[in-house]
């Protein structure tokens, strides 16, 4: 009777091993999980009962623990299957209350709320009302050679972003995502009069696909990582190289090449900015990042064909060669501090420094293109006080090498700045903080002016 039991028991096991084997591993990931945790719970007491009893079927036992043997091993393997699948779809830990899925593709979202209060000052002349160098650092707008502007007051949420990502399971191992951010700098829309209701843009849009990477993201020759944790926007731009473009991007084992979008922008003979719109080569970038214990460093080098054609100055069509090359890094200093720099040299890399505070070439009176060459950089220390409090220090230099003849000598020469913050977190998600910034701008003509800020953010990071 014990045997017979015993049979009918371990019969009953191994039809719920069959309905569970047959069930879709991606249903009800939970129930399945805790089933499985049953059943192998069930079938090693089965075990523990036959080893406990003593029958007179020597032969019978043999083979019922040898089918009990091989059902607790399929078990098992059930179950590492069922995991293993479940980590395949699984939503990252910190982000699972912010998203939702629809079908085999995951959504979810991020960004942050901020809101800015500035008071500043300019010694050459007053920064327009409403005016985009009214809210973070533009070196080309700091005004030179007028009068000291008093001191100004704005408030600003424009810096406010969204960011939407989704992920797609494709299965065979492959991961499709996608990215889209907005924010709404640098558009038109209401004044402060009356609504500040300013038009959304796109920063980025992209897509990635195993190593690729399809779209509109930061470009290669940038090392987002090595920037400041500043108030700014960016903080230290006379010395960063800053840009977003459309791009198609591969990454393997800390290689990076890519073909951006190129765009050529001309100093005229009177010290004007064209546009040319001739671009016909792609700019290319190879980029080497190295991440260690210590830290991470970045080497990029970049490759432009400059281009103008007769349309624009009416003296024929002309190309140049333009390079450079970019060193930047994250040190880690102590337990939570880290140093951060970035050094850059180039010709012809106007349009991708401080936000094209110079231009990539000039022209020669007979049409010619004359790269112009420029060296910057920046270096930031972070430091942490204890608790929730942090505070960052950096200064930024950035000097252009202009041929003047060609040129004028109303163009910048060079620019730094230096700033200091202290940034408190009272709740994880909640920065408050506060940054004095100074910066400088020089005109090959010898006219200077500066710009004096005082600026406390609040930042919702959701």
């Amino acid at each position: 009777m014990v045997q017979s039991g015993v049979a009918r028991a371990f019969r009953a096991a191994l039809l719920a091993a069959s309905v569970l084997g047959a069930a879709p591993a991606l249903a009800q990931e939970q129930s399945v999980e805790a089933r499985l945790d049953r059943l192998e719970r069930m079938v090693e007491g089965l075990i523990q009962r036959l080893d406990a009893e003593q029958t007179n079927h020597a032969a019978d036992e043999a083979a019922m623990r040898e089918q009990s043997a091989t059902l607790l091993a399929a078990t098992r393997d059930l179950k590492d299957r069922q995991a293993a699948l479940a980590a395949q779809i699984a939503v990252p830990k910190q982000q699972e209350d912010k998203g939702f899925r629809v079908g085999k593709t995951t959504v979810t979202y991020a960004g942050y709320v901020k809101l800015d209060a500035l008071v500043q000052a300019t010694s050459g002349g007053q920064i327009p009302d409403n005016s985009i160098g009214r809210d973070f650092l533009i070196p080309a707008l700091i005004p030179v050679g007028g009068t000291d502007s008093g001191y100004d007051t704005d408030y600003s949420a424009r810096q406010t972003r969204f960011i939407l990502k989704t992920a797609t399971d494709v299965g065979t191992g492959h991961t499709l995502n996608s990215h889209i951010e907005m924010d709404f700098n640098v558009t038109d829309g209401g004044d402060e009069r009356t609504t500040n209701s300013y038009v959304p843009r796109l920063r980025q849009a992209f897509i990635t696909y195993d190593d690729w990477l399809f779209g509109q993201a930061w470009s290669t020759f940038q090392n987002v990582a090595a920037l400041p944790d500043s108030l700014d926007f960016i903080g230290i731009t006379p010395g960063t190289v800053f840009d977003r473009q459309p791009m198609i991007r591969y990454s393997k084992n800390g290689w990076q090449i890519a073909l951006e979008q190129p765009e050529t922008t001309v100093t005229t003979r009177t010290g004007a900015r064209i546009m040319a719109g001739d671009d016909t080569v792609p700019d290319v970038v190879v980029r080497y990042n190295v991440t260690k214990p210590w830290g991470s460093l970045s080497v990029a080098g970049i490759g432009r064909m400059l281009r103008v054609s007769d349309d624009d100055f009416g003296t024929g069509s002309d190309s140049a060669l333009a390079y450079g090359l970019s060193v930047s890094g994250k040190i880690k200093v102590g337990p939570k501090d880290d140093l951060r720099f970035m050094a850059t040299a180039g010709d012809g890399l106007g349009r991708y420094i401080g936000l094209n505070i110079v231009n990539d070439a000039a022209v020669t009176a007979a049409g010619d293109l004359d790269p112009i060459f420029t060296y910057s950089g920046f270096a930031a220390y972070q430091h942490h006080w204890g608790g929730r409090l942090r505070s960052t220090v950096a200064a930024s230099y950035f000097k252009a090498d202009n041929p003047v003849t060609l040129t004028t000598r109303t163009v910048t020469d060079e620019s730094w700045n230096a700033l200091a913050n202290l940034i408190w977190t009272p709740v994880d998600p909640l920065d408050i903080g506060i940054e004095l910034l100074y910066a400088e701008r020089s005109l090959e003509d010898g006219r200077t002016g500066d710009l004096r800020r005082m600026m406390i953010s609040t930042r919702y990071n959701f």
